[in-house]
């Protein structure tokens, strides 16, 4: 069965990492994959590798944390495809720095990319949503959009920024009686080499999750119409936490080694 037959999907930072694989598997449930990135090279290599397996895709280049971008690359992509009935705002970065290290460049970009981008796609691509009552908006949080995390007070930030964003979306779609779906994913670290370096104190608690287990979890919660992605279960265990006394929040996190999760923290081409 192909679940996504004759869909156009639009994947942000769809060349690397999940957004690659979620791409992979988008195509082979018959999905017209849209990949924009900013990455030629990676851009080109996984669209090829889709095609050449007998799916469709194609590939844009777009900084998307610029308006001007998205919205061109919008016009150029409706008039090439069509109606985008799926968005998965995945694009992502992270600096990895405690705040007082962190420069204002890197802090711009990190909200720019996580949680601008995923306004601006918005803001282009629910306007045909909404006209044609149908679609699915996908956002790509964290874990550390639930729980502030040591050097990554940027990266956080974003992310409770994007947590937000999609619940707050979400009400107003159901204000307005239209038939569009959100999903909001906030995983734990997933080892795709963004988060090279990291490291969990429990892991059979809190794992390091698998990129393929991740973008399949993804790709059947919007089959499933899922509002939510949270991965591994312990995650959940934040929201009545939250009721503790914040000292006591405070030493429930750090014994579980979540701010030291980031101590060896390299990333990608370090």
């Amino acid at each position: 069965m192909k679940e996504f037959e004759n869909k156009n999907v639009v994947i942000t930072g769809g060349a690397s990492g999940i957004g690659r694989l979620m791409a992979k598997l988008l195509a082979n449930k018959g999905a017209n994959v849209i990949i924009l990135d900013i990455n030629q090279t990676n851009l080109d290599n996984v669209v090829t590798e889709i095609r050449n397996s007998g799916y469709k895709s194609s590939g844009y280049i777009c900084n998307v944390g610029n308006f001007n971008e998205v919205e061109e690359t919008k016009k150029t992509i409706t008039e090439k495809h069509g109606f985008v009935e799926i968005l998965i705002n995945n694009a992502g970065i992270i600096t990895g720095k405690y705040f007082i290290d962190t420069s204002i460049q890197e802090i711009e970009n990190t909200i720019r990319v996580n949680t601008l981008a995923g306004m601006w796609t918005t803001k282009v691509f629910l306007p045909d949503m909404l006209d044609k009552n149908t679609g699915h908006l996908v956002n790509i949080a964290s874990a550390a959009g639930m729980i502030g995390v040591a050097k990554m007070a940027d990266y956080s930030a974003s992310k409770f920024a994007h947590f937000g964003f999609d619940e707050a979306l979400r009400m107003e779609i159901k204000q307005m009686k239209k038939k569009i779906h959100t999903t909001i994913v906030t995983p734990y670290f997933i080892n795709t080499g963004m988060f090279n370096g990291v490291k969990s104190r429990f892991s059979f608690l809190l794992p390091i999750l698998d990129e393929n287990k991740i973008a399949n979890k993804i790709v059947n919660a919007i089959i499933k119409k899922k509002h939510r992605v949270i991965s591994p279960p312990m995650v959940y265990t934040l929201f009545p936490l939250r009721l503790l006394p914040v000292p006591i929040f405070d030493w429930i996190s750090n014994f579980m080694g979540i701010n030291d999760a980031m101590k060896n923290f390299v990333g990608r081409g370090k």
